[in-house]
């Protein structure tokens, strides 16, 4: 059962309910307020002007259920998406306008259902009714669902109290609506003697398993994954997953465990811990594992990331949770959503197939009571016979001796035809005699003709057998020789790439040699501008030397020349004599201290001796230049 047969029940008694003249007609008005809940509790965008437009041609009149469905089809169900909306709330809707009109039950009443549960009782109703219109539940299930609500309660079922509602023809032949299953729960009939509180978890429970699609839910202590400590969870399983929450209100939910067919549960053993297995040992003979931390009635939950460890209270506990961790592993991996839709269409099979055999032995029976009016009809006729055999026994003993007296003078014919017959008896024989050895003559020439017709078949056989083989052998040979040929086609194919990559490598081979030689041509020509760069080197050397060497000549003169200056230059004291430098010198005149020309005649030797080092010298002896530059230069200071 789809989702949209599951709405289509809660919204049919959402439009019956509409219908107040029980005429199979509802007012547009009306259908509008409800296509727009409906498009509320789905969640899903509401259009209000396609009802008009779909109903254009409808002069403004009531709607039938009939012509509301494909508007239903077309504009609402056909947009829902499962799982963005809560299938309880569109229960609640359609509940809440249905039994403002058809639930009326008796307030006085001690045993009255509380409205939350007659609406979860209703919800069961739809999810095991038959999927026809109007809807109504067969007693099978019926009786199914009180099973299941009695044993949440803790009690056994009793058939007694029920047997003659269900033995009504009524009930046995179009089965129960939800009004009347409302009105034997508010009865008391079950619930007679227990307190609501337990009557309302009890419905409870069965809403949950069958409906919400719980496998089981219960407290179970499951070890952490970071801290690794205990802690008591609350935990429901479902076919497609297992939470757990801090309590049972499930509030606040803490985890959801995914369940695949990759999944599997490991019962823990308790008994393995006594035998000392190793834990290798333990997962290849049997899914268990040893107790740990102090925890008995261990079992483990492992995914393809992760394993989660819990404990329950008891064995019996653990067994049931083990068993329904792997149903919903079962489910999950036949592609089934519930285990109660597919436990229902298994009933109903079952239903079909006693309904099958049913109407077997009822034919059966009436095959059996026509073979008996056949059988009647038959000892009549046969009565009838005996009393005309009876008649035709007079007329036998009349004919009787009749045939006797016939049979005398035949007697006497055929004494004589006999003697006739043994004289042609004896002729016969000899006649047979003759044509018995023909015959064996025959027998053998056939037994040859067979021996004969099995070599030649035996012949054939060889031959065709060697046909077969010549035909064998050639299509092998053909296959050879195609495959022959595949290879030629193929060595080809790789000579021809052979040939291309030779010729690509020696085309690569002569562009590199041309690389090469350029390389080698860039070469010489650095090292010859090298040797260049070398020689002007040399000669630059040697024109620093030479100038080093004037410029220290130079120096040495101009310390000579100054060192005489100064002698000359002295200035002579009162009742002293002037020197006497020799006849050479005896009529030079040194110029003046300040003579203005004596310093530029200076000047100008000094900037062309800085002129021709700073031409000669290269960097490398700039500063030994420039040290000299500078001792040249102290030949120029002013003599006081």
């Amino acid at each position: 059962m789809d989702l949209r047969s599951e709405l289509l029940k809660s919204i049919w008694y959402g439009f019956t309910a509409l219908d107040l003249e029980k005429s199979g007609k509802v007012s547009k008005s009306q259908l509008k307020v409800l296509s727009h809940n409906l498009c509320t509790v789905l969640a899903i965008p509401h259009d209000p002007v396609a009802l008009e437009e779909h109903f254009r041609d409808d002069d403004d009149g009531p709607v039938s259920s009939q012509g509301y469905m494909p508007y239903l089809n077309k504009y609402i169900l056909d947009k829902v998406i499962e799982g963005s909306f809560d299938k309880e709330n569109v229960d609640e809707l359609c509940w809440t306008l249905t039994a403002k009109k058809n639930y009326q039950p008796d307030r006085n009443s001690s045993t009255l259902l509380p409205e939350r549960d007659a609406f979860r009782l209703w919800c069961l109703f739809n999810f095991l009714s038959e999927d026809k219109y109007p809807l109504v539940m067969v007693p099978d299930e019926v009786e199914y669902l009180l099973k299941k609500v009695c044993m949440s309660m803790s009690i056994e079922f009793n058939y007694v109290e029920l047997e003659d509602f269900f033995s009504q023809d009524s009930v046995q032949q179009s089965g129960i609506t939800v009004w009347v299953f409302l009105e034997m729960m508010n009865s008391g009939k079950i619930t007679r003697g227990i307190d609501k509180s337990i009557v309302s978890m009890a419905i409870e429970e069965v809403y949950r398993e069958i409906v919400g699609d719980v496998l089981k839910e219960g407290y179970l202590w499951k070890k952490g994954q970071l801290r690794r400590n205990w802690k008591e969870r609350w935990f429901t399983l479902r076919p497609s997953n297992l939470a757990y929450y801090t309590g049972e209100d499930r509030k606040d939910c803490q985890g959801n465990i995914a369940l695949d067919g990759n999944c599997c549960v490991e019962e823990v053993d308790d008994d393995q811990i006594l035998f000392g297995r190793s834990k290798w040992m333990k997962s290849v003979l049997d899914p268990v594992l040893p107790d740990r931390d102090g925890k008995r009635c261990m079992f483990c939950l492992k995914t393809l990331s992760k394993t989660y460890e819990m404990s329950a209270s008891d064995t019996k506990q653990r067994q049931e949770w083990t068993t329904a961790i792997q149903t919903a592993i079962r489910l999950h991996t036949e592609g089934k959503t519930s285990l109660h839709k597919d436990l229902k269409l298994k009933r109903r099979e079952q239903r079909e197939q006693r309904e099958k055999r049913r109407q077997a032995k009822e034919e059966e029976l009436q095959r059996l009571r026509a073979l008996q009016e056949e059988r009647e009809r038959k000892l009549a006729e046969l009565e009838l016979l005996k009393e005309a055999q009876k008649q035709a026994q007079t007329l036998l003993e009349q004919d009787e001796q009749r045939r006797r007296q016939q049979h005398e003078q035949l007697q006497k014919a055929l004494e004589v035809q006999l003697r006739e017959a043994e004289e042609a008896r004896v002729s016969m024989q000899a006649e047979m005699a003759l044509k018995e050895e023909e015959a064996e003559r025959q027998r053998k020439r056939i037994q040859e003709l067979e021996e004969m017709q099995k070599r030649l078949e035996e012949a054939l056989q060889q031959e065709i057998k060697a046909r077969l083989d010549e035909e064998a052998f050639r299509y092998a040979q053909a296959g050879l020789l195609a495959e022959e040929e595949e290879k030629m086609k193929a060595l080809m194919a790789l000579q021809e790439e052979q040939e291309e990559y030779i010729l690509k490598t020696q085309r690569e081979k002569q562009e590199l040699k041309q690389e090469m030689e350029a390389k080698t041509r860039a070469l010489d020509e650095a090292q010859r501008q090298l040797e260049e760069v070398r020689a002007n080197r040399h000669r630059v050397d040697q024109d620093v030397v030479a100038a080093q060497r004037k410029l220290r000549q130079a120096s040495t003169n101009v310390k000579h020349w100054n060192v005489q200056m100064n002698r000359l230059m002295r200035p002579i004291g009162p009742g002293e004599k002037r020197p006497s430098l020799g006849s050479s010198f005896s009529a030079f005149q040194i110029p003046m201290q300040r003579d203005p020309g004596l310093r530029l005649m200076r000047r100008t030797g000094s900037e062309e001796q800085n002129e021709e080092s700073k031409e000669n010298v290269d960097n490398r002896a700039g500063c030994d230049s420039d040290k000299r530059h500078s001792h040249a230069s102290n030949g120029d200071m002013d003599i006081p």
